[in-house]
């Protein structure tokens, strides 16, 4: 009898066991999961790499003026750049004294803390050519970039504010409109260049760089300055006051003069510069 009860046992074991493994086990509908058939699995698309922007290049013109041809009396064109700050009147009471022309390069910045010098250049309109160095010290680069930590206008439409504003102060401040622009750094891009003589501005480069901007020592900026040829046009900075620079550039002017050099300013003579600055 023993045996036929363990027997009847086993026999309904193995048959519910049969039925737990054809029946699903109860899940909820969120945990089920269709399989995707592998003829119809998701292809990732090729995805094309962006295009590459253009180089940016940056260029610094030269720019020369007609020479004299007449020995010992080469002819030159001085400009200085007022960037900010203050005026050097080591260099400005050189000029009115020995009755030096030359062309200035004014900011809006600079216009409004020095109305007492732009007084000086006024009254003394055989001596100096203002001309533009914009609205607030911004290399006219209209692409973003930074040049000697400085950052670029960064589009087309900032490099015209940049050059439309310096010359707006200009005016504002009794200056007669300019025709001329150099840019902070004295660094462009191509298409900026364009931008700029398509307002009607000359750019002014330069060929002889007398201060490095204003940080050279006095006895170098003097020897930079004082070598200068006939056909020259020479960049320094009429704004630092405290360098050393300065007392250089003032020695240089009294060297070139007493060597009869014939100083012009940019609106005086003809001129050619390359990169399209003047064309």
């Amino acid at each position: 009898m023993n045996r036929i009860l363990l027997a009847s046992a086993f026999l309904l074991v193995s048959i519910s066991a049969v039925f737990a493994d054809e029946t699903p086990s109860a899940q909820p509908a969120s945990a089920v999961v269709s399989p995707v058939p592998a003829a119809v699995s998701p292809v990732p698309a090729a995805v094309s790499p962006a295009p590459k922007a253009p180089a940016l290049k940056l260029v610094e013109p030269h720019l020369h003026i007609t020479r004299s041809n007449i020995a010992g009396h080469a002819r030159i064109a001085l400009t200085f750049d007022a960037c900010m700050g203050q005026a050097d009147e080591r260099i400005l009471s050189t000029l009115v004294r020995e009755r030096i022309p030359a062309t200035i390069f004014v900011t809006a910045r600079w216009l409004k803390r020095n109305p007492a010098v732009l007084a000086v250049f006024l009254q003394n309109p055989d001596l100096f050519e203002l001309e533009n160095h914009g609205q607030n010290h911004i290399p006219a680069v209209d692409r973003p970039t930074l040049i000697y930590g400085i950052a670029s206008a960064g589009s087309p439409q900032a490099v015209r504010q940049e050059v439309e504003g310096g010359a707006a102060a200009m005016v504002a401040a009794g200056i007669p409109a300019p025709h001329w622009f150099r840019g902070s750094t004295a660094k462009y891009d191509l298409s900026a260049i364009g931008e700029i003589r398509a307002m009607g501005y000359r750019i002014a480069g330069y060929s002889v760089n007398g201060d490095g901007g204003s940080l050279l020592g006095a006895v170098i900026t003097e020897k930079r300055i004082a070598s200068a040829r006939d056909g020259d046009v020479v960049i320094s900075h009429i704004n630092q006051p405290t360098h050393a620079a300065g007392e250089g550039v003032a020695k240089a002017l009294v060297d070139l003069k007493t060597k009869g050099t014939q100083f012009v300013r940019l609106e005086d003579v003809e001129d050619t510069g390359d990169d399209k600055t003047t064309q």
